[in-house]
């Protein structure tokens, strides 16, 4: 008895860990889970969904890659983080890195780094280093943050102008050289679809704010283009089904295969995501405690960004991270409970195994559209 009593102790005092679940269940009524199951199922449809595949496609990876991560990594965050009212996924910041193992080490780069980055975050959790993100001075986030932007937006150019360019390089400077030397390719039929997809989620706030412009632009622009495809014989416009065989199978068990040489190489990728999840994950935190007058626990989201970052990659996943855009899109729609998150991935997991086919015929200019707003709102 009091060899148990003195351990609950030790964790109490030594391990910062209590989802916010066990305390958002308490009186929790029917109202509060019509309310929350709401807010879950749009942001499922019209914010997780077109992300997540915009940030898989354009880290280097399958389409179905960022909604496993999105479906697994979201649920574990729900069910784990210390705010209750947390999304998570893949997000853009992610992007550049994911695009680099993926060239450079191939998909074991990303599953070993993404493993290696929930690990500090879990060390980060366990060792109560959550209070010190608050200290990262402004100009330092919102410089990287801004550095991003403009690295995403460029890694879209080629997709938004249909220059039909392959091998194209990691390096900032020589991506854009050879966008300038082939401008000359662009495909103007290609290049519309782009600016109408990024006209439509600029313009459609001013119409309703109910639905995000990015889900309705995804969906008259697929229209469009099967029209144009297969009634007026325009065949440039290059579609996700044209570059990626897509599978709405569940994912097999990946296992990294580790060793020295690649773990040493791995450590700056590895740490960078680790800090990226934390400080866009607990910044967003921060935020929403202001809108539902509550206050999140930093080291219990740490544990649970770890956990979630330490499972994701087993299925072939990207990093995740709470993600402020669907946060902010849970809270606005009456989410209050982590019962939003698990209901968001659950609706998620069920448009993998029956819309994965409808996947196909979305162009890839129109992703590129929705990453170039993502980029500007970075900004």
């Amino acid at each position: 008895m009091e060899d148990t009593i003195l351990r609950t102790v030790l964790m109490k005092n030594f391990i910062d860990f209590r989802p916010r679940i066990l305390d958002s269940l308490s009186g929790y009524n029917i109202k509060l889970f019509g309310q929350d199951s709401m807010a879950g199922i749009i942001v499922a449809l019209v914010a997780a969904l077109p992300l997540a595949l915009a940030f898989s496609i354009a880290s280097g990876a399958s389409p179905e890659v960022g909604l496993i991560s999105a479906i697994v990594g979201g649920f574990i965050i729900a069910v784990l983080s210390g705010c209750r009212v947390q999304i998570g996924g893949p997000t853009g910041s992610f992007i550049v890195i994911a695009y680099a193992l993926l060239q450079t080490y191939g998909i074991q780069g990303v599953i070993l780094a993404t493993v290696m980055a929930g690990i500090i975050l879990m060390a980060m959790g366990v060792f109560k280093l959550g209070s010190l993100i608050r200290y990262i001075p402004y100009p330092v986030v919102v410089g990287f943050t801004s550095g991003m932007a403009v690295i995403i937006f460029s890694t879209q150019v080629n997709e938004l102008l249909g220059l039909g360019l392959t091998g194209i390089p990691a390096d900032f400077l020589e991506k854009w050289q050879m966008y300038i030397e082939h401008i000359h390719q662009i495909d103007w039929a290609t290049c519309a679809i782009g600016l109408a997809t990024i006209a439509i989620i600029q313009v459609f706030p001013y119409i309703t704010k109910a639905v995000p412009g990015s889900l309705v632009a995804l969906i008259l622009i697929t229209i469009a283009t099967y029209v144009l495809r297969t009634y007026a014989g325009v065949d440039t416009i290059a579609t996700i089904g044209d570059r990626f065989t897509i599978s709405s199978a569940l994912p097999s068990l990946h296992l990294p295969k580790p060793n020295f040489l690649m773990v040493s190489h791995l450590m700056e990728p590895a740490f960078s995501i680790a800090l990226l999840a934390a400080i866009e994950s607990l910044l967003t935190a921060r935020i929403v405690d202001g809108m539902i007058k509550d206050k999140h626990s930093p080291n219990t989201e740490l544990i649970a960004l770890g956990i979630a970052n330490m499972v994701v990659p087993f299925l072939g996943g990207l990093p995740v991270t709470g993600a402020t855009a669907r946060t902010m899109t849970n809270i606005n729609n009456g989410g209050r409970t982590p019962i939003a998150g698990i209901v968001h991935a659950v609706i998620l997991l069920l448009s993998f195994l029956c819309l994965m086919p409808l996947v196909s015929y979305i162009p890839m200019a129109a992703l590129g559209g929705v990453l170039v707003i993502v980029s500007i709102n970075m900004s």
